[in-house]
């Protein structure tokens, strides 16, 4: 007969002691500080203009509003999230955007060229501009801030050139949509859009069967799962979270046509920087140049492809934003790269490269945009917006330099 001898915690010998669900949330937590504590920030800021504006912040026409104003600075946030994780910045994507939003104008007002060749012939000029300014970078070796920044200047000047310094309008219904437009309503008369109402169900299920299939995964790698207590709480606060937002949507005008094109920008980077070899590059390179080259990165190649992902998404968003407007105009995209740098410090990228999200740049973008929003509706100024905005900067890049000194102790 085999005896079992205990071990000094009270468990079978051979059996390793499993954490308590206590320690497996802090330890999630310590290990997603930084992306956790926007995301209360960010449930924070809500809550707080919510009370504040009496109620206006969440009406449904308003939460629409606040997607289509921040549209493009999310844009440029998930691209430059990508540019910082590689190690580098781009100063120049707000004049790439303005730059192509002219082309866009020119195109379509003054040669009648269809809107949605004008749109694929700007996604091209903007891959044209990543790509050449990714060259110099990356294979001559000159430092991405001062090539962007004197492409900042070349295309704000090109700018200007192209518009002989007056605005261009309006554009075609078709392209207006990009940016103001929202998706068709269909099947029988409802109290609210019918297809926002499916496209959420679909989202609620894809996100538990995604949950589901982690929790699989880290139980066949032995890795500990949280306990299903827990587990099932954070289903249930996802599925309340996208309820929530999705009714509020389906109450107006249903969902936004940019906020699909953004779903789907999250999607497809996401799923790029997470589980793909040039993914992986990416994060190899920002977080150690020479160990990446030493173990075989083709590290000129990454970073040129970075920067043409980068004119791409600038100049969508110079789209989206000429689209917004109905006009191309010399002023446009002035501050948009430091919005969309602020968005992704704020949301999680690391000055050392090597560490963020996209979701964080989009998270990051949010924390902006409810603030702007929020304080123009309790009527705060512009100057003091700015001060906030900058102080709110600062001290997510504090809190970025203070865990990286609390880790290394």
């Amino acid at each position: 007969m085999t005896t079992t001898i205990p071990s000094a915690q009270g468990a079978p010998a051979g059996r390793p002691d499993r954490p308590s669900a206590g320690a497996l949330l802090v330890a999630g937590l310590r290990a997603n500080m930084r992306q956790y504590g926007m995301l209360v920030a960010l449930a924070f800021l809500v809550v707080l203009f919510q009370i504040w504006t009496d109620g206006t912040l969440l009406l449904p026409n308003n939460v629409s509003n606040l997607i289509q104003q921040n549209s493009y600075i999310l844009i440029l946030a998930m691209g430059m999230m990508i540019v910082i994780v590689a190690g580098h910045i781009d100063l120049s994507v707000g004049s790439v955007a303005a730059f192509v939003g002219a082309l866009a104008a020119v195109l379509m007002v003054r040669h009648d060229v269809p809107w949605v060749l004008a749109l694929l012939l700007s996604l091209l000029v903007g891959a044209a501009a990543g790509a050449w300014q990714g060259y110099f970078i990356a294979y001559l070796g000159i430092p991405s801030f001062i090539v962007t920044l004197a492409g900042m200047l070349l295309f704000r000047g090109l700018t200007q050139i192209f518009l002989e310094g007056r605005s261009l309008a309006p554009f075609p219904e078709g392209f207006q949509n990009l940016a103001k437009g929202f998706l068709p309503e269909m099947g029988p008369y409802t109290q609210y859009h019918n297809p926002t109402l499916l496209l959420g169900l679909a989202l609620v299920v894809t996100l538990l069967v995604r949950e589901a299939r982690d929790r699989r995964r880290r139980a066949e790698y032995e890795l500990d799962p949280l306990p299903t207590g827990l587990w099932v709480l954070k289903c249930v606060a996802i599925t309340a979270a996208v309820v929530a937002f999705t009714l509020t949507l389906a109450s107006f005008h249903g969902v936004p046509v940019v906020l699909l094109v953004m779903g789907v920008l999250l999607v497809g980077l996401g799923y790029v920087m997470r589980h793909t070899v040039i993914g992986r590059h990416v994060y190899a390179l920002g977080g150690n140049k020479a160990a990446a080259k030493l173990s075989g990165v083709r590290d000129r190649r990454v970073t040129f492809l970075v920067f043409v992902n980068m004119g791409v998404l600038a100049a969508l968003a110079g789209c989206v934003y000429a689209a917004r407007l109905n006009a191309g105009t010399p002023q446009a995209g002035l501050t948009f790269e430091l919005e969309a740098i602020a968005a992704a410090f704020i949301g999680g990228a690391s000055m050392s490269g090597g560490i963020g999200k996209v979701t964080g740049a989009v998270i990051g973008g949010l924390v902006l945009g409810v603030l702007n929003n929020g304080m123009s509706l309790v009527g705060v100024g512009t100057d003091y917006q700015q001060v906030i905005k900058g102080l709110v900067l600062l001290a997510a890049v504090g809190f970025d330099v203070w865990n990286k000194r609390r880790a290394g102790r």
